[in-house]
């Protein structure tokens, strides 16, 4: 077959291939056009799940007459004109693909009108043929209709799914939207009847994340905002507590755009790895910013994916960000309360002096001088009999600028749970998961402060890998070495071994040694070395940890929350499980019809 040039009309309809998946992609090309064009409102009516029709309308400026046949031809645009704004897109379109590639697949028009115009125009293509501009009275903005999507490619019609579920891909797109855009107000119809409204929020509280995640995600946000190194990382995280079973609530953007990126997945996954139980997925709304000259928003035809210039350091600025933003979740802090201070500089005028603790444990945490109180959480002698628990006389007054966020103790409940009072109800404690994360975090402090030791080998590893991984290894060796590991390149694919960490000489080196090598070139850096002793720490401290049935006082009690509020990571213990719940004085009266 000669070679010859494709005719416009397939040309549009090969982009369309890449550009337009299903109705969900046609409603995300036109709204991102409608807010590159200053709308501060869209319309949005569906019909059949955007089969049948999709129609946007939007109160931006407008399109100029003579310029709608421009509009539908192939990479025409008004975003860029240089390879220098190429490189720092800053509108949601560019490419000038979207209008063309879905009118070559429908039954498309567009009409238009500026402020300045006394009316409006209109353009029809029919299947990629382009019609005449025609006057129309039209409000100023634009309405785009697309009727019968794919109806001359019967081969992707084909592939369409049901109603409902191209519904529900166009209104999980819409919500990942408006939480990007909450000053812009979207109303959707579907068949004729409202379906959704989000309204516009000038202050960007967190009444849209309630609309679009739910009461439960906005109640255990934390806000999170930290700038260093010309990024910017703005947003919300869920505590622990708060986790799903898929990752259905993980929204990330990128200088305002969606994205879906490896990198910054990664770094999030690290920053929870600590605080989250096995299986489960944290839920996060995350605002990166940057300057766009640093990243390439042109990989993707959907510009679903993104290409960062520094891998490493975008890498290393999220996963320390969350990770220090979590270490504050310490049992009875709230989520959002930016006024309150840390817990762990906080002082309590009326809480008696025997109640505070003030010596230390053989793990480093903080004793009670009573001799009945904390000590006894670690030296109970074999076969005595644990002390009984002893109610003080009086509780201290109930003052809520002097009671503490976890409250005094009040009893133990089947010697597992603590049961405390504050200001505002009741919290139960789970003493062992408690007493583990506090263990824990000591250890933790404790070895960060010797760092990682390199044990040397009686004789050198000989191990052979990849070209590419002897390449990082050979790039990466002041990395390895401040891991533990001496690692030098014996040849174009094989590596030699003289130590490895300290802390895990009993671990497999070469498995060890592979994985790190692959995190480093997939990210820049590795938490193995790290996560295998945080496992083997949290191991220790479990079973340091105070057991079930273990009698306590109350001052033993009390010391344990003292510690518990100011220990970072407190609200989960070293699997991820909840170390403690709170119960408000409303909750509690619901549970007795009071005041009904």
């Amino acid at each position: 077959m000669p070679i010859r040039q494709l005719p416009d009309t397939l040309i549009n309809q090969i982009a369309a291939g890449e550009v337009v998946e299903r109705p969900a992609s046609v409603v995300k090309e036109l709204v991102e056009n409608a807010l590159d064009a200053g709308a501060r409102r869209v319309d949005i009516d569906l019909e059949e799940g955007g089969v049948r029709l999709i129609r946007i309308r939007d109160d931006g400026g407008g399109i100029a007459p003579e310029e709608l046949p421009l509009a539908v031809s192939r990479h025409a645009t008004s975003k860029i004109a240089s390879l220098d704004d190429l490189e720092a897109v800053a509108t949601l379109g560019f490419r000038g693909e979207a209008l063309p590639s879905i009118a070559s697949v429908s039954r498309f028009a567009l009409t238009s009108r500026r402020a300045q115009d006394p009316h409006g125009a209109s353009l029809q293509v029919e299947g990629g043929k382009v019609g005449e501009v025609a006057p129309k009275p039209h409000a100023v903005g634009t309405t785009v209709e697309v009727r019968e999507l794919f109806y001359n490619v019967p081969a992707r019609r084909k592939f369409l799914r049901a109603e409902r579920t191209e519904m529900g891909h166009i209104e999980e797109w819409l919500r990942s939207l408006a939480l990007a855009r909450p000053d812009i107000e979207l109303r959707v119809s579907h068949n004729g009847r409202p379906s959704r409204r989000y309204k516009a929020d000038e202050l960007e509280s967190l009444s849209r994340l309630s609309e679009t995640l739910g009461d439960e995600f906005a109640r255990n946000a934390l806000r999170v905002d930290h700038a260093a190194a010309g990024l910017r990382l703005q947003g919300w995280i869920a505590q622990p507590s708060y986790s799903r079973a898929s990752a259905d609530q993980q929204y990330v953007y990128v200088n305002g755009r969606s994205v879906r990126d490896r990198n910054i997945a990664h770094a999030v996954k690290m920053a929870y790895q600590d605080v989250l139980f096995h299986g489960r997925q944290p839920a996060y709304v995350l605002f990166l910013e940057l300057d766009p000259t640093r990243v390439d928003v042109n990989v993707h035809p959907a510009k679903h994916e993104v290409r960062f210039r520094d891998t490493r350091l975008i890498h290393d600025f999220v996963y320390r960000t969350l990770h220090d933003a979590l270490a504050e979740t310490r049992a009875g802090a709230l989520p959002n309360d930016a006024a309150a201070p840390s817990f762990a500089t906080r002082t309590y005028p009326s809480v008696p002096s025997a109640w505070m603790p003030t010596q230390q444990s053989p793990l480093g945490l903080n004793v009670a001088e009573a001799p009945a109180a904390y000590a006894a959480l670690y030296a109970a002698p074999a076969g005595t009999a644990a002390p009984a628990p002893s109610l003080p006389q009086s509780m201290p007054a109930a003052d809520a600028d002097g009671i503490p966020p976890l409250g005094f103790a009040i009893a133990q409940l089947h010697g597992i749970y603590i049961l405390a009072e504050n200001a505002d109800g009741l919290i139960v404690v789970d003493m062992h998961a408690a007493h583990e994360r506090i263990g824990y975090e000591k250890l933790k402090d404790a070895h960060d402060g010797i760092g990682l030791r390199a044990q040397p080998l009686l004789v050198p590893l000989a191990l052979a890998v990849a070209e590419r991984e002897a390449d990082v290894a050979e790039r990466e060796a002041a990395t390895l070495a401040a891991l533990g590991f001496d690692v030098t390149r014996s040849g174009p694919q094989s590596l030699s071994v003289r130590s490895i960490p300290a802390l895990l000489s009993n671990a497999e080196p070469e498995a060890l040694l592979r994985d790190v090598l692959a995190d480093l070139r997939e990210h820049g850096e590795s938490r193995r070395v790290a996560a295998a002793r945080d496992e083997l720490l949290s191991t220790m401290a479990c079973h340091g940890a105070v057991r079930a049935n273990r009698r306590l006082t109350v001052p033993e009690m009390n010391a344990l929350l003292r510690e518990m509020e100011a220990t970072e990571r407190s609200g989960q213990c070293n699997h991820g499980r909840p170390t403690w719940a709170r119960f408000s004085l409303n909750e509690i009266d619901r549970w007795f019809l009071r005041g009904r």
